[in-house]
């Protein structure tokens, strides 16, 4: 696995597979280099989002319903990326739809946090993460432009609520290739500590298998809390979690919201969330202050056996600054 390979046809669809296989025998497909996004105007060390609506965790109805981003196609609305290989390290457009189940382009979504749709890009390995708007044309066409430091297999997830009535939210995905050479990287360690663009952020609580759990993290620079972030897409912190092997999507709710009269803008920003199985999981923080948009990851076990400790392992070191991208 040293010697750089060259994705093909066969390779991506082989990685899909072997994801998908998380729940027979914790198969992780690693592919994709560990690098943070590449610079975007306006912003600092991407990787994350989410969307507004009642506190805690954005939830699915049915009791067995599979967690989001595992099928391309959900209750009768499908998921049709018209550009399904992009080349490495260069910006290129995403083209996608959403049809509905007759197969008409869908183009009426709700708004949710300030967009009709939220657009999350993240290579197998978890090392590489974008959390993107993109543009819809009259047509029902969505378009974005993108630049991926890293090649290998992607997961791409749309993440929106029809706006038919009694309609809920859906995470659909499909998968993108990357063509060039790539080495696959490992998941970084479990930690409690990561830092982003010169920010410290501090995770605590714990993902709990089948049960919500509170996940506090806590934003500070220069050794001092931050207390004046500024309101992002309607919240003050918007987070995704990634389940490490098949990349199943977890998009959580923060508790609060600017203007409600008792969440503060900092240092700490609330979530509750529900991990669908034990496992390793990828956490993608969104944060904006002064501006900037900054986004703080780590890697978290979700343990029935240990769900009231907070995650171990070593501090995360600061990474090169990379950009949210938009």
């Amino acid at each position: 696995m040293n010697t750089p390979l060259k994705i093909t046809a066969f390779a991506v669809a082989l990685a899909a597979t072997f994801g998908a296989a998380y729940g027979v025998g914790d198969v992780v497909v690693p592919i994709g280099a560990s690098v943070d996004p590449a610079a975007h105007a306006g912003h600092e060390d991407g990787n994350a989002s989410n969307r507004e609506g009642e506190p805690g965790e954005h939830t699915r109805s049915g009791h067995n319903t599979p967690p989001g981003g595992l099928q391309i196609v959900e209750n009768g609305y499908r998921l049709d990326l018209e550009t399904p290989r992009i080349p490495v390290a260069k910006k290129s457009e995403l083209r996608f739809t959403i049809r509905d189940g007759a197969g008409r382009k869908a183009t009426a979504f709700k708004r949710e946090h300030g967009k009709e749709l939220h657009l999350i890009l993240a290579s197998r390995d978890l090392g590489t993460y974008r959390h993107l708007h993109p543009t819809r044309s009259p047509d029902g066409t969505w378009s974005t432009k993108v630049g991926l430091p890293a090649a290998g297999a992607y997961r791409l997830f749309a993440d929106f609520t029809p706006a038919a009535r009694g309609a809920e939210n859906l995470t659909l995905g499909t998968d993108l290739a990357v063509s060039g050479s790539y080495r696959p990287a490992p998941l970084p360690a479990p930690a409690k500590v990561t830092r982003v663009g010169g920010y410290t952020v501090t995770l605590d609580g714990r993902l709990r298998p089948g049960a919500a759990s509170e996940l506090k993290l806590k934003v500070t620079r220069n050794g001092r809390p931050v207390t004046d972030l500024d309101p992002y897409l309607g919240a003050y912190g918007h987070l995704v979690a990634l389940r490490s092997g098949d990349l199943a999507y977890l998009h959580t709710h923060p508790n609060g919201a600017p203007g409600d009269g008792r969440t503060k803008p900092g240092p700490t920003i609330s979530f509750t969330a529900t991990a669908p199985s034990a496992g390793t999981y990828r956490l993608f923080l969104d944060f904006q202050h002064q501006g900037k948009v900054r986004t703080a990851s780590f890697t978290a076990d979700a343990d029935a056996d240990r769900g009231a400790q907070g995650p171990a392992g070593s501090r995360s070191p600061e990474g090169p600054e990379g950009d949210h991208q938009h």
